[in-house]
């Protein structure tokens, strides 16, 4: 082993091991990164005779010049880049859209028609919790909003714990998925790949994990009767002022929905001028709802400009952990590691979505996409370097069709990262507004069998890629 791979693991341990100080994120990234360097350089301009006796092959591209260039890559992939410029847009349009009393309508339509139903209140919170996700994207304000609205239902109407919020928490993370998600808008950045085709890949994978999810709570019912009750009374019988009062209560949010990735399907708009047109429907649909006024806007505009620099802190500081790790040739020590084990394309594809399960147990969604899905991706290939990486081996026919596919795995893999403990936001999200009595032990049992719903919508996408790629596509054939 040379020096720079000895470097190279050095900051990815330290990395790992200081997250559990709590310290910021983005400053454990930059700050290691440089540390890091500093060492590099300064062994390899003062102990020269002590580097070549022990490490005669090392060979590293760590110079202060090289080093220097961190402000140059942020400016090029960070103050210049217009595909994020999409984040605060869809930020805001998630936080608007939380305001403005859209999901206790539906919560109230959709119950009263499927409320008496077995399962019902259940099915209901993730019929909502798709229109949410589809419409927010923001997986915090969705699984507060869903637990809030739905568990009290739930277990007043003596559904098991477990279940009520296993379903609120799960179905509440599908915003990370649903398009227009703000970690496809990430992931698409760092492949380099068409932000508008994996929104429409990741659609249909999306709303099948959201009919997974039913299809889970349904057998449930029938298996375990007591779990998911009906109501005792059936209540009035189901009229058509209530469906059309459905009907009125969904027709908003879709047409939303529809404005935001019809406009990218149809070629109208790019993402990044979507999410304008995201951000002004909620605003609209809020106002209309009569939410809207100065309080509101400053809320809304507060909460997005501080998860907005959050988001783009830790970029900053992924930018110049990335750009110190190829400068150690840490990404190609990664690289070879995995591909010489000689699994094969599959083998290899396997395990780096294992390792993107496990790391989900320590690591947040935004570290694992900003670090660990760059050099996942060079694996498969790199759309600018058409004859590189396991695409053709693959059966696609490109780079970019490849990466489109893989991203949507990864991000169904990475969906669990809300999930898991001991760093599961979404459990600690439910846990916060649970009713008394919910322990965050039935929260930990209640998110395994959704887990597993999880797993199986990995292994269909998995094998069945038409899935992801049809929509994209389509939308790319000439008419």
């Amino acid at each position: 082993m040379e020096f720079n791979d000895i470097l190279s693991i050095v900051l990815f341990g330290t990395f790992i091991l200081l997250l559990f100080t709590g310290f910021p994120i983005a400053w454990l990234l930059g700050g290691l990164s440089l540390i890091v360097a500093c060492v590099a350089i300064f062994v390899d301009t003062f102990m020269q005779d002590w580097l070549v006796e022990n490490f005669p092959d090392t060979w590293m591209d760590m110079t202060w010049p090289y080093v220097s260039a961190i402000v140059r890559n942020i400016w090029d992939q960070a103050m210049a880049n217009e595909v994020l410029v999409a984040l605060p847009m869809f930020i805001f349009m998630g936080f608007m859209l939380d305001r403005s009393g859209i999901a206790e309508v539906l919560m109230t339509s959709f119950a009263q028609i499927f409320g008496r139903l077995r399962g019902g209140y259940a099915i209901t919170v993730v019929m909502i919790g798709v229109l949410l996700a589809a419409s927010t994207g923001v997986v915090g304000a969705s699984v507060v909003l869903l637990a809030l609205l739905g568990l009290p239902v739930m277990l007043n109407n003596n559904y098991d714990k477990e279940i009520a919020v296993g379903t609120v928490t799960a179905v509440g993370t599908l915003g990370i998925l649903i398009p227009p998600s703000i970690m496809l808008v990430l992931m698409a950045d760092k492949l380099a790949i068409s932000p508008g085709g994996l929104f429409l890949g990741a659609l249909f994978p999306g709303l099948m994990l959201g009919l997974l999810y039913i299809t889970y709570i349904i057998l449930t019912g029938l298996l375990r009767p007591s779990a998911t009750p009906a109501p005792e009374t059936a209540g009035e019988p189901v009229t058509f002022r209530m469906v059309l009062g459905l009907v009125w209560a969904v027709v908003p949010p879709v047409l939303l929905i529809l404005a935001v990735l019809g406009s990218i399907f149809f070629g109208i708009a790019t993402p990044t001028e979507a999410s304008g047109v995201g951000a002004l429907g909620a605003t609209l649909l809020a106002a209309a709802n009569r939410k809207v006024n100065l309080a509101v806007l400053s809320e809304v505009s507060q909460a997005t400009t501080k998860t907005s620099a959050f988001i783009l802190a830790i970029v900053l500081g992924a930018i110049a952990f990335a750009h110190i790790l190829r400068g150690l040739e840490g990404d190609l020590l990664i690289e070879n590691a995995i591909l010489g084990l000689e699994l094969g394309e599959t083998g290899t594809l396997l395990l780096i979505l294992g390792i993107v399960f496990m790391l989900g147990f320590v690591l947040d969604w935004i570290q694992i996409v900003l670090i660990i899905l760059p050099l996942a991706g060079a694996l498969i290939g790199d759309p600018s370097l058409p004859s590189s990486g396991m695409w053709q081996e693959l059966g696609f026919a490109s780079p970019e069709e490849a990466l489109t596919w893989f991203t949507v795995l990864f991000a169904i893999v990475l969906q669990t990262s809300f999930l898991t403990p001991p760093v599961g936001y979404a459990l600690f999200y439910v846990k916060g507004v649970a009713p008394e009595g919910v322990t965050l032990m039935n929260i930990y049992r209640g998110v395994v069998p959704f887990i597993i719903v999880q797993a199986v919508a990995a292994l269909i996408v998995f094998n069945w890629r038409d899935l992801v790629l049809w929509l994209p596509n389509l939308a790319l054939t000439p008419s």
